[in-house]
């Protein structure tokens, strides 16, 4: 079994891509299933259902959805052999810029659209920057300019990334993208062991712990603090 991790910013397209991409595997007699991982709620199970897709979800609630993902991948790849799965597809919440739920000798994929902005790849993190297949999508609603200027800024970002640009209304691409995925290599039947490929946000705070008082008499733990100054800079 193949293991795939996808992650990308929220409503960047990744469930259209995964399913767009699902369609052209199952098209090669490849048994292929999902665990989505979110946050507090998330129906995109049911869209995999309906497509005839294993699938299993977590929801993290008040933790972050990061370690929510370390602490279950384990029982999400054996549950994957159980499904006696070809490629399990993990999809992570719609999530913060700075996070990085990759793991090394596992094939990562982000998903980013071009109308996030022109600068947004320089403000994402290690999502975007230790990913291995960058996908780009609502490419056919700006201009090709535009398309070339944001892939430009994607590989000044992760030059080492394959980039290449998928429609999730059509699936224009996804063929290109599914073979990719499952290429014969990679093949595991644990992650115990492995390494992330960059260590998880990072916060032990009394706000971690469930304070919602205001001020430095309630703030205890790991606390970073904005340089100020006196006041009087020009």
């Amino acid at each position: 079994m193949q293991l795939v991790t996808v992650s990308g910013p929220p409503s960047s397209g990744k469930t259209s891509v995964i399913l767009k991409s699902i369609q052209a595997l199952q098209s090669r007699k490849l048994k292929v299933g999902v665990v989505k991982f979110d946050c507090l709620y998330t129906d995109d199970d049911i869209l995999y259902e309906k497509a005839g897709i294993p699938v299993k979800k977590g929801l993290s609630g008040s933790l972050c959805p990061d370690h929510y993902f370390v602490s279950n991948i384990e029982e999400v790849v054996q549950w994957g052999r159980k499904m006696e799965l070809d490629v399990l597809v993990t999809e992570s919440a719609g999530l913060c810029n700075r996070c990085s739920p990759y793991i090394k000798e596992v094939k990562a994929v982000c998903v980013i659209d071009n109308l996030s902005g022109i600068n947004t790849p320089k403000k994402i993190g290690p999502m975007l920057k230790s990913a291995d297949i960058v996908v780009i999508t609502k490419g056919d609603i700006v201009s090709q300019a535009e398309r070339e200027v944001f892939a430009s800024k994607v590989h000044s970002v992760n030059p080492r990334s394959i980039t290449m640009h998928i429609n999730g209304l059509t699936g224009q691409g996804a063929y290109e993208l599914s073979t990719l995925l499952h290429d014969g290599k990679e093949n595991l039947d644990t992650v115990k062991g492995k390494q992330l490929r960059y260590p998880m946000p990072s916060a032990l705070c009394s706000y971690c712990l469930g304070e919602t008082r205001i001020g430095d008499d309630y703030q205890m733990g790991n606390v970073r603090k904005m340089e100020m100054g006196d006041g009087h800079e020009k």
